[in-house]
């Protein structure tokens, strides 16, 4: 049976979640790639990424979708999808997510998986690069969440 979350049961996912499936059109195409994310309580999700495909992408297009599915137990799986504004931050803003985001990450790891982890690379390999990073933020303008169960009868 596949039910409607209400706008708190999706919120819940997202806060207690890290990695969601990022989609953003390029040229004409939909594009669907893994993204470490942290969903800020202020109706953002914050993410980075180096220069490249997707950003470059973004920039053009700034309206994106995040998914994140959770399987709750053998029998129910929840999934959250989020609409929103890609939106790049520089300076001290960036540094200030960016900080957020890994304390964040940090928390949810040690939380659901009992692993206490000190800094960003710990869980993440693309801060070993000497680039800068491009921190973002996506602004949510809609959110949409189902449960699926199988019940048996």
């Amino acid at each position: 049976m596949i039910t409607n979350l209400k706008e708190n049961e999706c919120i819940n996912i997202l806060e207690n979640n890290y990695v969601g499936q990022l989609s953003y059109i390029y040229i004409e195409r939909p594009f669907i790639v893994p993204m470490t994310y942290f969903f800020d309580k202020k109706n953002s999700i914050v993410g980075y990424s180096e220069e490249g495909h997707k950003t470059k992408a973004m920039r053009n297009y700034r309206k994106v979708s995040l998914q994140v599915s959770e399987k709750a137990d053998s029998n129910t799986c929840n999934s959250v999808l989020v609409h929103g504004i890609y939106e790049e931050l520089s300076g001290s803003v960036a540094k200030k997510y960016l900080h957020d985001f890994t304390e964040g990450i940090k928390a949810i790891i040690l939380k659901n998986e009992h692993r206490n982890l000190h800094c960003i690379s710990d869980f993440s390999n693309k801060r070993t690069q000497k680039k800068i990073p491009i921190v973002f933020r996506i602004t949510v303008d809609e959110m949409t969440g189902k449960k699926i169960t199988n019940e048996s009868l």
